[in-house]
């Protein structure tokens, strides 16, 4: 049977995650032998990993990257076993996988909250394959699972018991939130799933502090690995700027008009572009979000190689050059004038992880876009307290507060008489 250009698109895009996944396994067992790569392995899967814990500092370099990959990996053949289609947004979520595994996500916690997700599938009588993504989002909130089961003063299986109930609980209710609240900011974040997971985050965490058990923050923050972790994202950029060569001689031609779009989810670059055009993106603005780590000198680590990845992801389904720069404009901005520095890991996640702010840049114009990014700044440094830490991607839920009270304005003063606009099927990004 011969496949459609789209089928061919989106083989080549999983290949792509695939063989990065497995450069991250390959990676871990160079940087370290392969018995302390085991044991860091088994470290990071009994951590108690509220944000921000940097694997390498729990389990070394190797056990790091070697559980991360594995970690997409197995999430590469979930997509593949179901038939899940490998689109603009899967991508991102891939991609997002492979690097909140740095810091949040392990081969142990991820389960519960995808046994949620499916249930909710089984119950609405959905088929599994249309619900992976929002599955993969879903475990924002994975860390829940290892507070509870070993983070806690309870017997172990009690521990083990809560922390299943309480993820399956969290998955199964999601996917509806999720549909729900992408009205509140009607697509101009493309980390929707980030706003929903702190929302329900927010609940559960106020729940269990009324009852004594909530988290105490804590942070890893690992340095001193530069240059190795330069050399991986340079393979990896290298890797996926080839591909783009890959079946297509010209990919710069759909360029153009790929970055014309506004980004606005949601929006799959993929299905609009091809996969030339979107993998020379994801290298492109990859090698940007790299080259603004080195300028403000900050330290290459697990949670900053995780903020590049995601910026590279979400070159598949919202981002581009255009309407990134104007978000970490806003960022660097806020760090100069504000009390912070920007190598603070608060404001270097601010800056990778809240160009997911970029289709009001994309939509309003990059001025926007310079605005939205400084007020993301400061909002992403205080939310980070409603879900004690539990929430992996942060600055999603941020953004969702920036993107619902900066986008209706610019778009009534773009248009004083017409409501804002928001999309006729609200769909969930991310």
């Amino acid at each position: 049977m011969e496949l459609t250009a789209g089928h061919r698109d989106q083989r080549v895009l999983f290949c792509v995650v695939a063989g990065m996944s497995l450069a991250f396994v390959l990676f871990g067992f160079l940087a370290d032998p392969p018995g302390q790569v085991l044991r860091g392995v088994g470290d990071i899967v009994f951590a108690r990993d509220l944000v921000i814990t940097d694997f390498v500092g729990v389990g070394g370099l190797g056990g790091a990257f070697v559980q991360a990959g594995l970690v997409s990996l197995v999430a590469c053949a979930i997509y593949r076993v179901t038939g899940a289609p490998v689109d603009g947004p899967a991508v991102a979520c891939l991609l997002l996988v492979l690097g909140t595994a740095l810091y949040g996500k392990t081969l142990v916690n991820i389960w519960p909250i995808l046994a949620g997700v499916a249930l909710y599938a089984w119950v609405r009588g959905d088929r599994l394959a249309d619900h992976v993504s929002t599955a993969f989002f879903a475990t924002a909130l994975s860390p829940i699972f290892s507070v509870l089961a070993f983070g806690t003063s309870l017997p172990t299986w009690a521990g083990l018991v809560l922390g299943v109930a309480t993820s399956v609980l969290i998955g199964f209710v999601m996917p509806p939130v999720a549909r729900r609240l992408f009205e509140a900011h009607a697509g101009f974040t493309l980390y929707n799933m980030g706003f929903v997971a702190g929302v329900v985050g927010a609940v559960i965490v106020s729940v269990y502090r009324a009852f004594g058990l909530g988290p105490q923050p804590e942070m890893v923050w690992t340095s001193g690995h530069d240059t190795p972790l330069l050399i991986l994202l340079a393979v990896l950029l290298v890797g996926v700027l080839a591909a783009a060569f890959v079946g297509d001689r010209t990919p710069w031609r759909n360029l153009g008009r790929l970055l014309r779009s506004d980004g606005r989810a949601p929006s799959d670059f993929l299905a609009s572009d091809g996969a030339g055009a979107v993998l020379l993106n994801m290298a492109v603005i990859g090698t940007l979000a790299t080259a603004y780590v080195l300028v403000i000198g900050a330290p290459l680590n697990g949670p900053v190689v995780a903020g590049i990845l995601s910026v590279v992801g979400f070159g598949a389904c919202g981002k581009h050059a255009l309407n990134i720069v104007p978000i970490v404009a806003g960022v660097a901005l806020a760090g100069l004038l504000k009390p912070f520095e920007l190598t603070d890991p608060g404001l270097i996640w601010a800056a990778l992880y809240g160009t997911c702010l970029a289709p009001i840049a994309g939509r309003f114009g990059p001025h926007w876009g310079v605005i939205a990014g400084f007020f993301h700044a400061s909002t992403a440094q205080v939310t980070g307290a409603l879900v004690a830490g539990l929430n992996l991607y942060g600055n999603g839920f941020a953004a969702g507060f920036v993107a619902a009270v900066v986008a209706p304005v610019a778009a009534f003063l773009a248009h004083p008489r017409r409501a804002a606009d928001t999309p006729d099927t609200p769909v969930p990004a991310a």
